[in-house]
């Protein structure tokens, strides 16, 4: 635009350089991506939450692993429950995990705990694998969707009929608004993942369109992360988004429709 200016007379260069500061009139407005935008172009972010190292868990334990593999965004995460008792002490729940990682690097021989993120009863959230919260750390929670995703691991089990703490929830909604918004994602919408194994639900090099909170199930064959949590998902999602500051979905009239609250 400046070559052209240099081309033309003087007020109408001058008349050419107003208008491309300005743009013509009317505002531009840039819009997100819904399908996992760059952080650049999106407006709606939420506070990191409050997460506890994990030092805190790991103890006196000195593991030996490999360095972390890392993705260049987080557009989507996966909901697990850790398939263990709920009735908990929260006192204990670094011992709990601790077990969960010496299980998962012993019996399954993996590098590294597989999710990303722990969150309790209490509502307290935990580091889980190892590479930094604030990374695209590569997790080992969803075989064929590992890449790009980041997982977290309800403690307890929360099938059919089992009670999930109010204060689980709220945390699981404070930790996607703030890892999603970090690609500016919305936790309502969509995004398209690539599966990377044929034992996921998808053949591996299939583009698949799943929930940008996802239960686990959504991309493998299991009852993870249990009925009981599965239906928090919607509200999670719509409480995810009101931390991103984003506004409410609303319905055929016009009229914003509030989150789905269930007992806790």
């Amino acid at each position: 635009m400046l070559v052209l200016a240099g081309c033309l007379p003087g007020v109408l260069a001058l008349l050419a350089l107003v208008l491309f500061t300005r743009g013509g009139d009317a505002p531009v407005t840039v819009r997100a991506d819904r399908h996992g935008a760059g952080a650049a172009t999106a407006p709606y972010r939420a506070h990191r939450p409050a997460i506890v190292p994990r030092s805190v868990w790991l103890g006196p334990l000195t593991p030996h692993q490999p360095p972390p593999h890392y993705d260049d965004k987080v557009i989507a995460v996966f909901l697990h429950h850790t398939d263990s008792p709920s009735s908990y002490d929260c006192a204990d729940a670094p011992s709990i995990i601790r077990h969960l990682y010496a299980g998962q690097t012993g019996d399954r021989n993996w590098d590294d705990l597989g999710y990303n993120f722990v969150v309790d009863r209490c509502g307290t959230i935990y580091e889980g694998r190892a590479g930094g919260v604030d990374r695209p750390v590569t997790g080992a929670h969803t075989l064929g969707f590992n890449h790009r995703t980041a997982g977290i691991a309800a403690l307890g089990t929360f099938t059919e009929g089992v009670p999930v703490p109010r204060a689980m929830t709220d945390a699981i909604a404070a930790l996607v608004a703030w890892k999603l918004g970090l690609a500016g994602v919305d936790p309502r919408d969509s995004t398209r993942l690539l599966s990377s194994s044929s034992l996921s639900r998808y053949q591996a090099g299939t583009t698949v369109t799943l929930p940008a909170l996802a239960g686990h199930d959504a991309g493998y064959m299991t009852s993870c992360p249990g009925a009981a949590l599965t239906a928090r998902l919607p509200e999670i999602r719509e409480a995810a988004a009101r931390l991103q500051g984003r506004p409410a979905h609303r319905n055929a009239t016009g009229v914003p429709q509030p989150s789905v609250r269930t007992a806790p």
